[in-house]
């Protein structure tokens, strides 16, 4: 999310630890003193949690200062948001919805005060991601290092770095609370629409201006980007507090390595249809279905017999109603795979097997 969006309050939690000291007495055998009540647990007892404590305390500090010259501040003329430095080269990556339509930026980075020019590598909105490039990268620059999705674990701690609300080089803490999460973006507030699947679900608080941040474990590794907090439509669209994703690693290496490469994502990776659609409703004016706009001639759909007119209904066992839920029912499929489609042709219900094209 740009900074420019509403302001969220930023909850810090707390943990208190209660702690309970037992009194043993001893009772005297015949012709025996009386034992005398220990003070208390011993001291090596005492410290073995004050122990654990400044050991997780300076996990905390060592992934903050080892990662935090790597995430800069992304000056946009509509907002702030966060990147990401890439390589010694001066790549910085970003999400897609921190640039929008620009082609020129202004960075801030963590080696000094100085701002330094940006230009647009490409910006691949369909995950919501971008490439920029330093102007001139400044000695001192420090590329993240960037882990694993699959040593990414429900429960570990990590931690959301970023400038939200305007304020740079801020740190939140959380944990991972799901895996696995496909998640659509709203269009308001400058979101790309796109949906994205394998989001890192985290408790860490994600701000306006966190975007294109970091989402880091204690090993110091870049595990995702955060890109957006849930929203809950009850309370006004309002942030729901603790719940947000990240674009996982793998995702964002795959593709900010094929736009430095070839200046484009080249392999998506992302089935499709080969469609255009638009959402149409039933008779009660609720969302019933795609109807199909056009369809890209030799593509997935066209080569299976759909045609402009028809209505997508399901695809395998997953309804379709929208444009969104096409997308969230195709988000974990890969291009060749075969999928059931389910459709309507001139009110007659119909399926076709179709073999998924890619974006």
């Amino acid at each position: 999310m740009r900074a420019s969006l509403s302001r969220s309050r930023l909850l810090l939690p707390l943990t208190a630890g209660l702690c309970a000291a037992a009194l043993v007495g001893g009772c005297s055998a015949p012709g025996s003193g009386s034992a005398a009540p220990e003070a208390g647990r011993p001291d090596s007892a005492r410290q073995g949690p004050a122990r654990a404590a400044n050991e997780l305390q300076s996990d905390y500090q060592d992934a903050i200062r080892n990662v935090l010259p790597s995430v800069v501040q992304i000056d946009a003329s509509e907002g702030l948001g966060s990147g990401i430095v890439y390589d010694g080269k001066g790549h910085i990556v970003t999400n897609a919805h921190v640039v929008g339509e620009e082609k020129t930026f202004k960075v801030t980075v963590a080696t000094g005060e100085k701002v330094i020019g940006a230009s647009l590598v490409a910006a691949y909105p369909e995950q919501d991601l971008a490439v920029l490039r330093l102007d001139q990268a400044p000695d001192g620059l420090r590329p993240a290092k960037f882990g694993e999705s699959e040593k990414v674990a429900v429960g570990q701690i990590v931690l959301a770095m970023g400038s939200p609300l305007g304020l740079s080089s801020s740190v939140t803490q959380g944990i991972v609370s799901a895996l696995g999460r496909t998640v659509t973006e709203s269009r308001a507030g400058g979101g790309t629409g796109a949906t994205i699947a394998n989001m890192v679900q985290t408790s860490a608080a994600i701000n306006p201006g966190n975007s294109g941040g970091a989402l880091v474990n204690l090993d110091s590794e870049v595990v995702g980007i955060p890109t957006l907090a849930a929203t809950d439509p009850q309370m006004g669209d309002s942030a729901a507090p603790g719940i947000g994703f990240a674009i996982p690693v793998s995702m964002v290496r795959t593709v900010a390595d094929q736009i430095i490469k070839d200046g484009r994502v080249t392999d998506s990776g992302r089935a499709a249809l080969n469609i255009t659609g638009r959402t149409v409703v039933d008779d009660s004016y609720r969302p019933a279905g795609v109807a199909l706009v056009s369809v890209a001639d030799g593509g997935a759909a066209d080569r299976a017999g759909l045609r402009v007119g028809d209505i997508i209904t399901e695809i395998g066992d997953a309804e379709v109603t929208t444009i969104t839920s096409l997308s969230e029912a195709l988000a974990d499929d890969e291009p060749g795979e075969k999928v059931t489609v389910t459709y309507l042709r001139s009110d007659a219900r119909r399926t076709a097997e179709v073999t998924l094209g890619e974006i």
